[in-house]
């Protein structure tokens, strides 16, 4: 069958053609309001760390459907460390970076070790994690602080996981956030053309003119929409900016190095990748220091974002990480999965926890609904792999 006729395109983007039908249900729903610009700002700072706890959890899960459950309290105990550290010992912003980047390092280093070199089972490893920094992050809070948060973060600290950037007073339409998007459409327009000409040049399968067309239309009038909403609403969340760097990063690695390959091929086929060569060890040992390393960014992004840290940090942040992963057609048994796979599926779940909370949903029905969402995601993989055996 023909890799790009209407039928095979279609299957392809399922994901996305989901998201948009939920986005035109919920902006029926709640009578235009989620299409408001404070919205789109308030769907990128809710969910961002959807976003970059996906991308780690995308990393593990290729390995061969690895997890790592304890990220969630861990984010909690950043939060805990980076309040001591710069709020109660005043310790500067630099400074109070560094430490908190450390404590990530060591953890995960010491959880590499235990699920690579001493094999023990990667949701256990984590599990004891789980358990662990959250009652740690939970008893760090309480004992400094009444309230169980410590708040009054440095400004320095705020501002570089909050805010916006090319900052506009409300109301006034923001000219320089339309140039940068204008700049990005550009850009993707380019790369997408230059990225056909190549393979044509090499005499790889290309996508037909007409495919990358289509495609560089639609990249452009997402890109054109969140930065005239952004423009209308004060500026580019710097949060996006993280999200957007990281994902570029993560998605060359993935798509373009020998680093990635090992990583697919590693969850793929373990014992074959080990006679090829690769340290399937240190592929396992990276990926959860990796994971370690974008939590403690997460942990920052929400600490940022309520000014502050305190026990409740973080709770069921491993689920929305896993599901992002999942709806996005990562593998659930390792050795297949992309970046803007897990992006699609952390854009669904933020889309749906701001829709539900506009229309007033109780937060347990929006659980059994994104729980409804993740299996129908999973059945229609079987479902599709199924049918392609078949063929």
């Amino acid at each position: 069958m023909n890799n790009y006729s209407l039928k095979s395109v279609l299957k392809k983007n399922t994901m996305i053609i989901v998201m948009f039908i939920i986005y035109i249900f919920f902006a029926i729903m709640t009578h235009g309001g989620i299409f408001y610009p404070a919205q789109f700002t308030s769907l990128i700072n809710q969910n961002a760390y959807v976003f970059v706890l996906g991308t780690g959890m995308l990393m593990c899960m290729l390995t061969g459907g690895n997890i790592d459950l304890s990220v969630g309290s861990f984010v909690c105990f950043i939060g805990a460390i980076a309040g001591v550290v710069s709020v109660l010992n005043q310790v500067n912003t630099p400074l109070s970076l560094l430490i908190v980047l450390v404590v990530g390092i060591v953890y995960g280093v010491i959880l590499g070790y235990l699920i690579a070199f001493l094999n023990i089972p990667p949701w256990i490893a984590t599990l004891a994690g789980y358990l662990a920094f959250r009652g740690a992050g939970t008893e760090i809070l309480t004992k400094v602080s009444d309230t169980s948060a410590i708040s009054n973060f440095p400004e320095p600290l705020l501002n570089m996981f909050s805010g916006s950037v090319l900052k506009s007073p409300s109301g006034t339409f923001n000219i320089p956030c339309l140039i940068v998007g204008v700049v990005s459409i550009v850009l993707v327009i380019v790369m997408n053309f230059r990225s056909r000409a190549n393979k044509v040049k090499k005499g790889y399968e290309a996508e037909p003119q007409s495919y990358v067309i289509a495609k560089s239309i639609f990249e452009a009038a997402i890109i054109g929409l969140l930065t005239y909403m952004f423009a209308l609403d004060g500026g580019i969340p710097v949060v996006l900016v993280w999200v957007v760097a990281i994902m570029l990063i993560y998605n060359f690695v993935c798509e373009k190095t020998v680093i990635g390959r090992h990583f697919m091929t590693v969850g793929g086929n373990g014992e074959t990748a080990r006679l090829s060569g690769i340290n399937n060890k240190i592929v396992m040992f990276a990926a959860y220091l990796n994971m370690s390393i974008l939590t403690v960014i997460a942990s920052l992004m929400v600490t940022a974002r309520f000014k502050a840290a305190n026990s409740f940090a973080g709770q069921n942040f491993e689920m929305d990480a896993i599901s992002a992963c999942i709806i996005g057609g990562v593998s659930a048994y390792g050795g297949a999965g992309t970046v803007g796979g897990m992006a699609i599926g952390a854009a669904l779940i933020g889309i749906i926890n701001l829709g539900m909370s506009l229309m007033g949903i109780d937060q347990n029905w929006q659980k059994v609904v994104k729980g409804g969402v993740l299996l129908a995601a999973v059945v229609f993989d079987i479902w599709t792999k199924k049918n392609s055996n078949k063929k």
